[in-house]
Formats: structure tokens, C-alpha cells, sequence
């Protein structure tokens, strides 16, 4: 009789590893979460996508030499003249418009994404950050000289991966709910002034007032901005901290959550070129 009552005390406990164990696996806890959103790292996917790679020269094609025949010398003929091998050219950079007033619209060079990072505390692991990120992003802002009138985004948020399908198929139904609300936008309320246009390199920090809504909830907002020109494009990032409650949403729950915090980060990496 103990041996059996024994036995069962090691199957639940098998059982309950294995519990915890799917629970991580829910969760995939990675030590490669990308890096919070930088202006730095944002320019540089620019410059990787846009860069032409430099063209090489192809090998001299060699001949073996001809064994000599005693034969009568012919008689001689003009010596033909080398034609040069074309060099290519490469393609040139987009270019900065000597006047950007106008609409640019997200660009597919360098990498566009809108994503959230929330703080967790799992059982069995600890604090852990989840990080999502989705490419669906399109949108335009509007320059007028050195001023910004318009900024309109709109964010896919069906399409958010954070390495990890359980957890995304959750936010579903739970938190963002993006089966009943499939996506986020933000539009400018107050132009944003500039000094000057930009130069080549110079970055810029600025505020973005607009509303933004999350979860079918509109609020205004002001988000801090960094910007930058790369070549023929404007680079943008930004994050602003999102409390659930004000965007009406429920903070998500697992087994696995020990618990998580009231709020989350929205940040953002924007590629505009002009329309």
C-alpha cells in the first residue's frame, strides 16, 4: 500500500514538471529579446539596406600556351586592339530633396516595426521581458519647410511575433485583444516645429502630440521623438509607457505568471522616403 501511494506521489510530481515545463515553453524564454528601440540602430538598418555593394573585377581568362610547329611564317597581319571592359556603375543613393515639403510615406528600405515590451515575474524563472513587434505598418507624415503638419500610422497588430505563437495567439483574446481589435493608430494633432531642415547626420529630439488609440480607446498623448536623415530618408523612433486600464484592457494572466505589470512600453522604428 505505501509503495503504491509512493508511486503516485512521483507520477504527480513527474506530472507537475511537466506542467511547469509546457508553462516556460508557453512563455519561450529567450536571451536574444531584441534591444530597446535606438536612434543609432535604426539608422544603421538604413545604411545596411540602402548600401550598393562595390562590383569585382572577373578574373582574366588565361589560355594555354601553343606548341610550336615548324611551319612556313605567315605572312603578318595587324596586331588587334583591345577593347577596354566596361566598368559598371553603381546606383546612386537616394538623395535628400532640396525641399522636402511634401508626403513621405514608410518606406520598405531599413526596418519599420511597432512593437510593446511588458515586465513579468514567472514561476520557476523569474523577471523576464516579453517583447513583440509587428512589421505591418504603413502610414505618411506631411513637411511644410521645416515644419512637420502631419503624421498618420497605422499598426497591424494581428501580425505581432514575439518569437513565441502561444503567446501571440493569446493576445487574441486576452489584453490587446487584436482579434476584436486588429490594429493601433496615432495621428498628429499639433504640427512639430523645427529650427531648420536637418542636416546630413543631425539628430533631433522633438514631441509628437496626437491621439493614439489602443483597444478601440482613443487618448492624446505626447510621445518623445528622436529623428534623423539617412540619405534620401527620415529615420524616427520613439516609445511611450502604456497603462493598461487607460486603454480599457485587462492585464493578461497564465498559469505560469506569477504576475505583470499594469503597463507595458509601445515603441516604434520608422523609415520614411518620399511618396
Amino acid at each position: 500500500m505505501l509503495g503504491l501511494l509512493r508511486a503516485r506521489i512521483l507520477i504527480l510530481a513527474v506530472v507537475a514538471v511537466a506542467v511547469v515545463a509546457a508553462g516556460v515553453w508557453y512563455f519561450v524564454i529567450r536571451d536574444d529579446a531584441p534591444e530597446p528601440v535606438s536612434l543609432e540602430t535604426a539608422v544603421s538598418s538604413v545604411q545596411q539596406q540602402t548600401a550598393t555593394p562595390t562590383p569585382t573585377a572577373a578574373p582574366a581568362a588565361s589560355t594555354p600556351d601553343p606548341t610550336p610547329t615548324a611551319t612556313q611564317a605567315p605572312a603578318s597581319t595587324p596586331a588587334a586592339t583591345p577593347t577596354a571592359t566596361p566598368t559598371p556603375t553603381e546606383e546612386p543613393a537616394a538623395a535628400w530633396p532640396d525641399d522636402p515639403t511634401g508626403e513621405w510615406v514608410i518606406s520598405s528600405e531599413g526596418e519599420t516595426f511597432v512593437g510593446y515590451r511588458v515586465n513579468e515575474e514567472l514561476a520557476n524563472v523569474g523577471a523576464f521581458t516579453a517583447v513583440g513587434r509587428t512589421r505591418g505598418v504603413t502610414g505618411s507624415l506631411a513637411f511644410d519647410g521645416a515644419a512637420i503638419t502631419s503624421v498618420e500610422i497605422e499598426a497591424d497588430l494581428t501580425r505581432l511575433s514575439s518569437g513565441d505563437s502561444r503567446r501571440d495567439r493569446a493576445l487574441g483574446s486576452q489584453g490587446l485583444e487584436t482579434n476584436t481589435y486588429p490594429t493601433a493608430t496615432f495621428s498628429l494633432t499639433q504640427p512639430i516645429a523645427l529650427d531648420a531642415v536637418p542636416a546630413e547626420g543631425d539628430a533631433l529630439a522633438v514631441d509628437a502630440v496626437g491621439e493614439l488609440t489602443i483597444h478601440g480607446v482613443t487618448r492624446e498623448v505626447t510621445i518623445p521623438l528622436e529623428g534623423q536623415r539617412a540619405g534620401g530618408y527620415v529615420v524616427v523612433v520613439g516609445s511611450i509607457e502604456i497603462v493598461f486600464a487607460d486603454y480599457g484592457m485587462e492585464t493578461p494572466s497564465a498559469f505560469i505568471v506569477v504576475s505583470i505589470e499594469d503597463f507595458g512600453i509601445m515603441e516604434f522604428q520608422l523609415v520614411f522616403e518620399p511618396a
